[in-house]
C-alpha cells in the first residue's frame, strides 16, 4: 500500500490511500486521520485498508481524487524519534581516504548513526530554507523505514517485521558545521537541519523483489539543477535496516512512528555517481588532490527518485529548491 499526508490547518495533515500509479488518492480521514494513527492502529486498520487499496487501484473506489505531490507533507511531518545511521561503508571510505582521516574501530562491524530533530520535517516539495551559503549547503539521498514498536535488545532478524513503511529522505547537511561538532564529541546539530521526506511512503511488499535482506535495491537516481548527478543502487548497503534497527535498539525501545535512516546511498561503481555533494567532493579529492565542486546556492534545485525496472516511480518524487530565510544575523 500507499500513503500520503495532505497538507491542512493541522501540524499532523490528513492521511491520504495512494494508487499504485500515483495518480489517485483516497481520504483516510473517518478512520485514519493521521500517519501515526494509522501505525499506532496499524494491527486493526491494515486488513481494513487492503481491500480499499485494491479497489482504488482497480478504478472501483468513489469519492477518490487527483494525487498531486505539491500538496503534501511528509508522510510522517513529524515523528517520535529520527535516527540516520552511515549503512553504506563506500561512502565513509571514500571521505577517510580523501581528507586522510585516521580509520574508526569498529567501522565494519557496528553502524555509525545520529539522533536528529524530529519536530519539523519537510515535503517533497517545499523549499529548503536557510540562513546562509557558506554553511556548505549538501543534500544527502537516503531511503529510511518507518518501524512499530520495537522491543529493547530486538534481533536484526526479528527487527525486519517491525519495519511498516519505506521512503525516500533527503537529509540536508551543513558541511560548515560538521567537522567541528564532530571534533565537539556531541553529534550534529546545527549541520542538521530539517530533512526532507518523498510524497508517498510504501509498504515493503510494493518494493517487490527490490526489498531484499532488508535492503531497498533500487537506484536513488540525482539530478541538481537539471543534471544528473548519481544513480546508487540501494543493494550495496552494507548494514541492512535490520541490523540498523537492531543497533538503535540495543539499549532501550523504539515508539511506534520511529524513522531510520540508511545514510547516503553509495556504489564503488564510480560511473554510478553520487547521493551528495561531498562524495562527489571527496572523489575529485582523490582524483586530482582538490575539490571542484561546490556546494549549492540559493536558488539552486534537487530532484529525487527511485524508478523500478518497468519504469514506474515508487514514492514519488523530491524535488525542491534553497531558498534564503531564517535569522540574517546568522551570517
Amino acid at each position: 500500500m500507499k500513503f500520503a499526508t495532505m497538507k491542512n490547518d493541522l501540524k499532523d495533515g490528513s492521511l491520504l490511500l495512494v494508487s499504485r500509479d500515483l495518480s489517485k488518492a483516497f481520504s483516510l480521514a473517518a478512520i485514519a486521520p493521521t500517519m501515526q494513527h494509522l501505525l499506532d492502529h496499524w494491527q486493526t486498520l491494515e486488513p481494513v485498508i487492503q481491500p480499499m487499496y485494491d479497489a482504488l487501484n482497480g478504478g472501483e473506489l468513489e469519492a477518490c481524487f487527483d494525487f498531486h505531490s505539491e500538496q503534501m507533507m511528509a508522510p510522517l511531518p513529524r515523528s517520535y524519534q529520527w535516527c540516520d545511521g552511515s549503512a553504506f561503508l563506500n561512502h565513509g571510505e571514500l571521505l577517510q581516504k580523501a581528507f586522510s582521516l585516521p580509520p574508526q574501530d569498529d567501522f565494519e562491524t557496528i553502524p555509525l548513526m545520529y539522533q536528529g530533530a524530529s519536530d519539523c520535517f519537510l515535503g517533497a516539495n517545499d523549499p529548503i530554507e536557510l540562513p546562509d551559503e557558506r554553511h556548505g549547503i549538501d543534500f544527502e539521498g537516503e531511503y529510511a523505514v518507518v518501524v512499530d514498536e520495537v522491543p529493547m535488545g530486538c534481533t536484526a532478524e526479528q527487527a525486519l517485521s517491525h519495519i511498516r513503511l519505506v521512503m525516500l529522505v533527503n537529509d540536508v547537511s551543513l558541511r560548515g558545521f560538521i567537522q567541528r561538532e564532530i571534533k565537539g564529541g556531541f553529534g550534529f546539530l546545527q549541520a542538521k537541519p530539517s530533512s526532507s521526506f518523498s510524497p508517498v511512503a510504501v509498504t515493503p511488499d510494493e518494493l517487490g523483489d527490490q526489498w531484499c535482506d532488508g535492503r531497498v535495491c533500487l537506484p536513488l537516481n540525482v539530478t541538481w539543477n537539471q543534471q544528473w548527478f548519481g544513480e546508487a543502487n540501494g543493494d550495496e548497503m552494507n548494514f541492512t535496516f535490520g541490523e540498523l534497527i537492531a543497533h538503535t535498539a540495543l539499549t532501550r525501545k523504539l515508539t511506534t512512528g520511529t524513522i531510520i535512516g540508511s545514510g547516503t546511498v553509495s556504489n564503488k561503481n564510480t560511473e554510478r555517481g553520487s547521493s551528495c555533494i561531498a562524495e562527489k567532493r571527496a572523489l575529485e579529492m582523490i582524483a586530482t588532490g582538490q575539490a571542484q565542486t561546490d556546494f549549492m546556492k540559493f536558488g539552486d534545485r534537487i530532484h529525487m527518485e527511485s524508478i523500478n525496472d518497468a519504469g514506474e516511480s515508487i514514492f514519488g518524487a523530491i524535488d525542491q529548491v534553497v531558498i534564503s530565510g531564517g535569522n540574517q544575523l546568522a551570517k
